[in-house]
Formats: C-alpha cells, structure tokens, sequence
C-alpha cells in the first residue's frame, strides 16, 4: 500500500467539487492537510492549484503525482482549513472559493508581491586605494572623487537616492568593488506613522461604562459566550472595548476588531495603532495588493496580536484568539454578496466558538436577528443609556416638506435647513448633510409619452452626472454612460425633462444659496483613489470646510466634535421599497445620521426632510427610541412570518436568454417541490415564485428567482446542493444561492 494524498481543487464548478485521488510529490516534500499544492488534472494534465484534505492509503495504480507543495506560508494551519470547511458548507461555495477567501490572492500569482529594499555600502578600503594616487584605475571624476571622500567619513548603508552618485556612476562603482550591496524585504504599513505615536494611558470609564464592562468580563472565560453592546450614539462604546482589549492582550491573546468600509478613517485605526503600536495590523479594501499581502504576512507570522479591518478581517490568522469585536454590528457591509455569500457575524461566531473566545457585538441600533438573540438570552445584553461625558442627544425636528410647497419652495432644501446651515456657519460650526442619492438628477423622462431613458444593459433608469465634458447618463449598475439624448428615443418628442436630484444637485444649490460656505460632497463620485475617504474626512476634521454633504459614507462612525447640525434630505426615500427591511434599514440610518451632532460639549440639532411627517419609523428615529422600534418591528415580522423568525433563502436564475431563463425557471420550481415532497418532505420550507427579481435585466442578463422561507440547518443546505448540482448541465442558465440575502 502507498501513501495517497486527497486534494480539492481551487478552481472548479460547484459540481465537480470533490475530491481528487494523488501520490505524494517526488521530491519528498511532505503535503499535509491544508497545504496548497499544484497537480496535473485532466487529460491535458494542465497544472491547477489544490487544497490537501486528506491523506490515506492505496494501492497508487494509475494516480498521478502532486507537481509541488507550496510553502508552508500559503497553507492554511488545522484551524483555518477548518473554518475553510465550514464557510463551503454554510454558504454553499465550493471549497477551493472558500480558500481563496482565506487567503491572499498574490500567493497564487508567478510572482510574490514582496517589495524589497536595496542598501549601498561604501568599501572604505577599496576607496582609498581608488581616490591614491598609486592606486590602479584611478577616479578622474572630480564629482565622484568628492562624493567618495564624502562617504569615507560616514561609511554607513544608504539608499541609491541618499547617495550624491547617479545611476550610472553607482552601478560602475558596484562593478569596481567601491561598494556592496545588499537587499532585504520592506513591509508596507501606511499606518506605521500612527503607531509611531504611542498613547498608552489609562482607560477612564463613567460609572456606566465600568458596569459594562465588569458585566462582560463575569462572562466564563472557558467556553465560548458573546455579548450585545447596545448603546446610544456618543455613549462611549470604543472605550468599553478599548478596556477590554487592554486585559486580553495582556493575558497573551489575540483580537479581531472589525468595523464598516465607511467607518475605518485615520480616527478609527488611529485610537488602536497609538495604543497598541507594531503588534496592529490594518486589513480593508482601500490597501493595495502589496499592503494587504504584508499585513497577512505579519499576521501569518505571530508579529500580530490586534487585527483591526473590515469584513475580511475576520479571516485573519491569529493564534490564541480572545476576542472578536463587530462595531456597528448592524451594518449591511458585513454581509457578503458574492461568492462566498457569508455573513461576518456567523463567521466569528464559528471563530469565537472553536477557540472559546468572546465575540461582541456592538451598535446603537442592532440589527433584530442579534437584539432578539440578546433578549432570548443567546447573547448577554449590555446597555449604555446616556452618552458619554455628559453630552446630550441632539434636539430633533420633522421638517413637512410638503409646507414648503405650499409656501412655494420648490428646492429639495428646505428653508428651515437652509437657514440652519447658514446659523451654524456664522457659529464657526460645522453641519453634515445626508443624502443616499449621488448624481446631480435620478432621472430622465419624456413627457409626451411618459417614457423615462432606461440603461440598455439594465432595466433601470440612467442618472444624470454634470462634469467638465457637459455631462453624461450614467447606470449606477453596470457603469454604462451616453451623452443625454436631444429628443425621446421612444416617441421622438423633443420633451425630455431632468427629474428628482442627488448629491451633485445639492452641492450646486447650496453653494449658490450660501455664499462664503465651503461645501466638501462625498459620495463615490468624489472620494475615488486609494484612500480618498481619509484624506477627505481628515480635511473637514481641520476646519477645511464648513459642511459635509454625501450618502452614507457620511452617516456613521464618525465624531467630529465641531459638528452641531445634522441635516437629512429626503428621509422617506428608503421607507417605500418592496423589502421586509426597509423600515429596519431607515430607523438605522436615521438614528446614525442624527448621532453625528453634537458629540462634544455643544448642543446638536437635526432636522428631517420628509413628505411623510407622520410615519412612525420616523418619529421613533428622532427621538432615538430603539426599544419601540424592536417591538413595533418585531412583532410584525413575527406575525408575517420573516427573520428573524425564520431563515429566507433566495434562489435567483439569470441569463443573457430569456427564453432559456423561464425554462429554467419552471424546471427549478419543479424540482424543488419534488424534493420537498419526496426526500425533503421533513423540511419546514415555503416557496415562492419564480417571479421577477426587483431589478430584472443587469448587465445584459434577465434574472428571475424564488424566495424561500425555511429554518437553515445541514438538511435544507443538503436540498439547496441538490439543487445546485442538478443545474450542472444547464449551460446558459445559472443558479446562485443566498441564504438570508440582504435584501429579498
């Protein structure tokens, strides 16, 4: 018998996801399970990469060799290939997405991306002998002559660019032996400067900030537990955690401290990397290649023990993990919408539960799946009831704008904000305005036919963006722009009208109504480039413009302490859509966006625009009421049936065929009610559809799906692989699968 050696591949359809049989390398080199391998598959024997997840017995007749084992840095410790496992079954990817999820994409390219850092010495004695008269191949160069007897007197390694030589002279110099060289790899931290500033002080907390804190440390240390944070804007939730983290360092374990995309500015990482210096890492999508693959490395080599990121940092590879803290837990963006679809939170809770960790959660508005787990007593629920110091909520008004209509104010600002905003300004004050819609106008539409200018690739309305060229229509879906047409293409009529406005529209209005007010608009037209976020919130932080204006980039997990008005345009506009969550996603938002103001010792106000002033998600908004609201809401999703009383799956087809796609669309709704009245008839499982998916053509694809209501759990997961499997041979159609989408 020999030694055999199971693999999986990385890249392979859902269907063929199984394992591979293999002989060890010839070379010796031991594979183990969770070493990335190269082989030969397939009658071209094409070399592919592998994951190792087993290793047997066999008799070795026709298996070919694993080609090589890569370093043990690209391999994935028990642990990880675990939580490999793990994310392929709970979200139904394949195995070889999950570790391509895990780890860094630039271990699997030709060429590392490790910069390195070249250092010149001088060879004083070789100088010497080269500036003296009787040395041979004398320096007839009076300007490499002075430049050598400079550096006799400091013979210390320097950098080409330090050095008085050009490249030509040093690289002939080199040849002569005047100098050696030497290389050695260079970590690219951009945060490196703030850790350089070290802030090691006490952690002072309010009386109600130490029974938090002291409520969470009762929890047992020996097995895995979780806590809710829940507290209100302002009230002082970082220093909780900041006291948190202090013990669990201090007793040699690591910590994951996630945030939003939108949260993580120069502040946020600022407090942790002065704090806790070298032994941070910084992990989001604004780093280069380069800087995410040395953050990983310093990670993967135990230099860390706090990994601060966004939604990937959960996968960061820390031995001895103590903790895992969610900031503003609530948050959509810790929910994945591509392969693999996960969820951070179910992802952590797997992590905290194979190490016995603390997982916490934090927010001032969580999210109804975790306050409901808190207060059945899943999760220990902490409260923090007032903000920190003494600062107040700020006072907050409903503006009707359907008044100002009638009053004959036809701008999307109203007049009570305009005079606001123009009271802050002359206070020396700062103002944020909120606004979820970029773009100058939402809309184009004849009206002679009443036809709107529909994006060819989607089916939905193109926006209007002003710029230097004129102009354009612009699909926020798929990217398309066109110049805007002179008459209908529908009718022809020369009728065209610009409808609605987003943030582009607003700037202009207010900086025409406001002279001397500096307005900053960021929105993802604005703030592009690596970092653009930083640099732009560092800006207004220094006074460098009296409002802010922008979509939710600017609602949350910001403290700008001269910020003392809070404006929100069109609040309803999020409230009437077809989704379960709409009224959860506009208490969130709102509450977010009116805790920016007034988080230092001066009052704070906001004031909502809205058509719909008596909405009660609105009101329990403004006054910052999170207890109504989950009871409001809560009740209502149980009595219709939705999370998180129970676990919605959507099924969406799509294809560049519609007629192909409605075939497949009968096909899979009879397949499903075949398996849930045959093997699967033990499931609680209600379908609907096939219907139309709220966008219906994206991209040049029709898509339709079916929505499922059903308890996840290995059995339904079983029936949706099925499913999957069985679409294997359906070539223009495919099926994609999300378990508790973010939106339905």
């Amino acid at each position: 018998m020999l030694t055999t050696v199971s693999v999986r591949l990385l890249d392979v359809p859902f269907h063929l996801d199984r394992p591979f049989t293999y002989l060890p390398p010839a070379d010796g080199i031991a594979a183990r399970v969770g070493s990335v391998v190269r082989i030969p598959f397939g009658p071209s024997n094409r070399l592919v990469f592998g994951i190792v997840t087993a290793i047997g017995e066999g008799d070795g007749a026709d298996l070919k060799t694993i080609r090589e084992v890569l370093p043990d840095r690209c391999s994935l410790s028990g642990e990880m290939f675990g939580l490999a496992l793990f994310l392929s079954d709970y979200t139904l990817c394949t195995l070889g997405e999950a570790v391509r999820t895990l780890l860094p994409p630039t271990l699997f390219s030709n060429r590392l991306n490790v910069r390195t850092e070249r250092s010149y010495t001088p060879v004083p004695d070789a100088i010497r002998e080269r500036l003296s008269d009787a040395g041979r191949g004398k320096i007839r160069s009076e300007e490499v002559r002075t430049a050598l007897e400079s550096l006799l007197s400091d013979p210390a390694p320097k950098k080409a660019e330090d050095l008085p030589l050009t490249p030509a002279q040093l690289r002939t110099l080199v040849e002569r032996g005047l100098f050696t060289v030497s290389e050695r790899e260079v970590i690219r931290n951009p945060y490196a400067e703030l850790s350089a500033e070290r802030d090691a002080a006490p952690i002072a907390l309010s009386r109600a900030q130490t029974a938090a804190y002291e409520k969470i440390l009762s929890l047992p240390a020996d097995k895995p537990r979780a806590a809710l944070l829940h507290g209100v804007t302002g009230s002082g939730k970082t220093k909780v955690m900041l006291k948190l983290l202090d013990g669990m360092l201090a007793e040699g374990k690591t910590a994951i401290v996630m945030v939003p995309e939108i949260a993580l500015t120069p502040q946020t990482v600022g407090i942790f990397c002065r704090r806790y210096g070298e032994r941070v890492a910084v992990i989001h999508s604004s780093l280069g290649a380069g800087e995410r693959f040395d953050a990983w490395r310093r990670i993967a080599a135990g230099e860390v023990d706090l990994v601060i990121g966004t939604r990937s940092a959960v996968f960061a590879p820390l031995p001895r993990l103590g903790m895992i803290v969610i900031d503003e837990e609530h948050e959509h963006t810790y929910k994945s919408e591509s392969d693999p679809k996960y969820h951070a939170r179910d992802v952590a809770s797997y992590r905290c539960g194979v190490n016995n960790a603390l997982l916490l959660l934090a927010s001032a508005t969580p999210s109804l799946e975790s306050y409901t787990k808190a207060k059945n007593g899943q999760y220990t629920l902490v409260e923090l009831s007032e903000r920190y110091g003494g600062a107040r909520l700020p006072e907050t008004e409903i503006v009707d704008m359907r008044e100002e209509l009638r009053h004959g104010n036809t701008s999307p600002i109203s007049d009570r904000l305009a005079a606001a905003v123009r009271e802050t300004v002359e206070r020396g004050e700062q103002a944020i305005l909120f606004l979820n819609r970029r773009g100058y106008n939402t809309a184009l539409q004849c009206r002679a036919c009443g036809e709107p200018i529909v994006c060819p690739r989607c089916s939905i309305s193109l926006t209007y963006h002003t710029g230097r060229d004129g102009g354009n229509l612009l699909c926020h879906s798929c990217g398309y722009r066109a110049r805007p047409p002179r008459a209908c293409p529908s009718c022809g009529a020369d009728a065209l009208s610009y409808l609605g406005f987003g943030t582009q529209k607003i700037e202009a209005e207010l900086s025409a109504a406001l002279s001397g007010c500096r307005v900053m608009r960021m929105d993802a037209d604005t703030a592009t480039g690596k970092q653009a976020y930083d640099r732009m919130l560092d800006a207004f932080r220094r006074g460098d413009a009296d409002v802010l204006l922008g979509t939710q980039m600017v609602a949350k997990g910001h403290d700008f302490p001269r910020v003392t008005l809070v404006g929100v345009l069109s609040a309803d506009s999020s409230l009437y859509v077809n989704d379960f969550r709409a009224a959860e996603r506009t208490f969130c938002l709102l509450t977010q966006v009116i805790g920016r103001a007034g988080r230092a010792e001066r009052p704070g106000r906001a004031l909502i625009q809205t058509y719909s002033p008596g909405n009660e998600i609105l009101s329990l908004a403004c006054r910052q009421d999170y207890p109504a609201f989950y009871e409001a809401e809560s009740t209502l999703r149980r009595e219709t049936v939705f999370p998180p009383f129970c676990d919605v799956v959507v099924l969406l087809l799509s294809s560049a065929d519609e007629t192909a796609l409605f075939r497949a669309a009968k096909d899979l709704s009879d397949r499903l009610l075949s398996l849930a009245g045959g093997e699967y008839h033990d499931l609680p499982l209600t379908a609907f559809g096939p219907f139309e998916a709220q966008v219906y053509k994206v991209n040049d694809r029709y898509r339709l799906r079916m929505i499922l209501k059903c308890r996840n759990s290995p059995r339904l997961r079983a029936l949706l692989r099925t499913l999957t499997v069985s679409f294997a041979d359906e070539r223009k159609v495919i099926l994609s699968v999300d378990i508790n989408p973010l939106s339905v």
